[in-house]
């Protein structure tokens, strides 16, 4: 068979598998979920099995342990956390009409320095501009509850995920045994070589990076707690938990943070001590957890991982969001790889650049 005609085939192939998650987005998401769950799981499994427990039983320890903590956490945050998101949403107006009044001096001081027609025009603009992202993001948002926490995908998610995480787990190793015994020959090693670097990509950012979220969580929600910020255990579990989405998670929990302590406190101290508590987070995970837990495996660019899951979102709601990096993953692997060989091949003129194309 001709290179030409697989390139096709698996043209086909990955438009399908589009295709696929596209009309069954509305239902994916307990599967991903449990896939996922399975996938992070599964060298814990591996472990347990090189103790001498079998997979079965290696599989049902660990399903039934990771299922029951995630229970008794929600049982034990729910009440407190939806106490302070309802407190948070009622007092919003007036946290956001209190930072209004905190620029206002900056405003004027601006107003003298700028003419008054170009002032308006700015004006305008910003509004324009700020407009059209609260509807782009709230587009997004909706896209996302829509698609991940409608009613049905909620319960199918709590019932569905820990049985599609048991069996995923339990299979796992047989279904890659499958798979790798599906490839083409000719190609085998070649795809196995990918495919391990898309292994290691993604394990990198969903199991490392995945346990650094888990603990900045619990971090920023104590230490806010003991600041005495209101809602500042919800402030800070969501800024962990979101501190996937490079810079912009962090960035987004100190803007809240600093807004609630501005409506909240009247002297100094307090701003400095949520700042110290962010700031000793970035510290900690920048310079023990993450070289630690993730080190340099990961390979994506912040930028790309932004793009993909704001893309995985918009398109696919939640379910797009689980599938965002692993999708990121592959794509840049390919990438790198395809420009490996175009450095090697004649048509570059057989100079090599190892260095090239690391940065996707």
């Amino acid at each position: 068979m001709s290179r030409e005609r697989q390139f096709w085939i698996w043209l086909v192939i990955l438009v399908g598998v589009i295709g696929i998650v596209f009309v069954t987005s509305s239902v994916l998401l307990p599967f991903v979920a449990g896939m996922a769950v399975a996938y992070f799981l599964d060298p814990l499994a591996d472990r347990l099995e090189g103790w001498g427990c079998s997979r079965w039983v290696a599989t049902t320890i660990i399903t039934v342990a990771f299922f029951a903590v995630v229970v008794l956490l929600l049982i034990l945050l729910f009440p407190l956390l939806q106490g302070q998101v309802v407190s948070l949403a009622t007092k919003l107006p007036d946290l956001v009409g209190g930072l209004t009044s905190w620029l206002e001096p900056f405003r004027d001081r601006i107003a003298t320095l700028v003419p008054a027609e170009q002032m308006e025009e700015l004006r305008s603009a910003t509004k324009s501009f700020a407009g059209s992202i609260i509807t782009w993001f709230g587009s997004v948002v909706q896209r996302i509850w829509q698609g991940g926490l409608a009613v049905f995908n909620l319960l199918s998610l709590v019932l569905i995920t820990p049985i599609v995480s048991f069996y995923m787990l339990r299979d796992w190793d047989r279904i890659v045994a499958k798979i790798d015994g599906w490839l083409p020959r000719r190609s085998a090693d070649d795809i196995r070589m990918v495919m391990g670097e898309i292994d290691t990509t993604v394990a990198g950012f969903v199991r490392g990076q995945g346990t650094v979220c888990l603990f900045l969580a619990a971090f920023y929600g104590i230490g806010l707690t003991l600041v005495g910020l209101d809602f500042g255990l919800s402030i800070g579990l969501a800024t962990g938990l979101i501190s996937f989405i490079p810079y912009f998670g962090m960035l987004i929990g100190m803007v809240i943070a600093f807004a609630v302590a501005f409506a909240q406190f009247s002297d100094l101290m307090p701003f400095v001590l949520v700042a110290v508590v962010f700031g000793a987070g970035q510290v900690i995970e920048s310079m023990f957890l993450t070289p630690k837990l993730v080190g340099d495996r990961v390979g994506l660019h912040p930028v790309w991982v932004i793009f993909a899951l704001l893309a995985g979102g918009a398109l696919f709601g939640f379910t797009g969001v689980l599938l965002a990096v692993p999708v990121a993953a592959t794509v840049g692997v390919l990438v790198r790889y395809f420009i490996r060989k175009y450095l090697e091949s004649d048509l570059y003129g057989g100079e090599r650049d190892s260095s090239a194309g690391s940065g996707i």
